[in-house]
């Protein structure tokens, strides 16, 4: 698992897919056709809940240099808009852990949204 992880896109991707979540149930028509729209979020196909020490060594220190660049209201954020999202809560819970483990997250292009806690010490 190389993927870049980038604790500030994770939080404005989170933060739009809460913001979806908790959206008005009146359908509103796309302004653009969802393929015309590049920098819009992927849909969330899956959710893995994964701990840092479950990851290879290589992955680890990525995880750690991503987690040391953020501050503490970024990762207050991003616990914020995990939150927000009950599927992203409910594969937490089924892990035994929440969002005040989630250190950073990773979203492939296949749509998985992966989850990165650490266990506290």
């Amino acid at each position: 698992m190389h993927k870049a992880l980038l604790l500030a896109a994770s939080i404005s991707f989170v933060g739009v897919v809460a913001a979806n979540a908790q959206s008005s149930s009146t359908p509103q028509p796309p302004t653009t056709p969802p393929a015309a729209a590049p920098s819009a979020a992927p849909k969330i196909q899956r959710i893995n809940v994964v701990d840092v020490s479950e990851l290879p060594q290589a992955t680890q220190k990525e995880v750690e240099q991503v987690v040391a660049q953020g501050t503490d209201d970024s990762l207050k954020q991003l616990r914020s808009n995990i939150d927000a999202v009950p599927e992203a809560k409910a594969a937490l819970k089924a892990k035994g852990s929440t969002s005040a483990q989630v250190v950073a997250t990773s979203m492939g292009q296949d749509g998985t949204l992966t989850l990165i806690t650490k266990k506290n010490s």
